[in-house]
């Protein structure tokens, strides 16, 4: 069975929309190919409160639980303090920490040093491209929201989340409606239970067409599922 997590984005700007969420979405891309399946995402304010209740209810229902954002230093960045608060910790300085930051920012070297209060029990996770640190507490990893400083960290660190086989996938598109290869979609995931169907319909300048996509950390089931949709599929659409 695969590993799974939770992935949690933190930040007011992404609750209201003002920014792109992209975080999530680039995340559970990287986490497929580790064999580690995704099981739910959220966007939440920057609110200690509501960001620790996340945290405690969800961490104890997956092996991974990732947040990014609310890292700098700006007033409404309480990552730090919302996760302390998860795990009812208090914060503390991590002093190698403490002190490469006052040295690489030595024009407000106290200022940057207030990165390094980190959730008592924490390991501190480097910034390639940024200055704030990550960190991880138990199986909570902690990444900065800006995408190129936390993409950057993840791949750092990927291989701590690789589990069992990769999970992998197919996708087509046909020229059809859902409606016509609903049965067929359901057929399949009759047959193969170990195989996750979806089916994305859209409408363009060609007419409706519907993107159907299969994942499965099974290859053997997978390529069965696949050959078999694939047939079923033309064969009640008519080509």
């Amino acid at each position: 069975m695969p590993a799974t997590a939770a992935i949690l984005t933190i930040g007011n700007e992404l609750v209201s929309g003002d920014v792109p969420n992209t975080n999530a979405s680039w995340l559970a891309r990287r986490l497929a190919p580790l064999g580690v399946e995704v099981r739910l995402t959220a966007a939440v304010p920057d609110e200690i409160d509501t960001v620790a209740e996340f945290v405690r209810n969800e961490a104890a229902r997956v092996d991974f639980l990732i947040a990014t954002g609310g890292l700098g230093g700006t007033p409404d960045d309480l990552t730090r303090e919302a996760i302390a608060a998860a795990f009812g910790v208090p914060q503390e300085e991590v002093p190698e920490v403490a002190a490469e930051l006052r040295v690489r920012f030595n024009r407000d070297p106290e200022y940057a040093a207030r990165w390094a209060l980190l959730p008592r029990g924490s390991r501190p996770l480097a910034n390639p491209l940024g200055g704030a640190p990550g960190f991880a507490i138990e199986n909570v990893y902690v990444l900065p929201g800006l995408p190129s400083e936390m993409e950057a960290m993840f791949a750092s660190i990927e291989e701590e989340f690789r589990r069992g086989s990769a999970i992998e996938s197919w996708r087509r598109v046909f020229p059809t409606y859902e409606s016509v290869i609903a049965a067929a979609l359901a057929e399949a995931g009759e047959r193969w239970p170990a195989v996750l169907v979806g089916s994305y319909p859209s409408f363009g300048s060609g007419g409706f067409t519907v993107e159907v996509v299969l994942k499965s950390s099974d290859v053997g089931a997978l390529a069965e599922a696949s050959a078999w949709l694939s047939s079923a599929i033309e064969e009640r659409s008519g080509r």
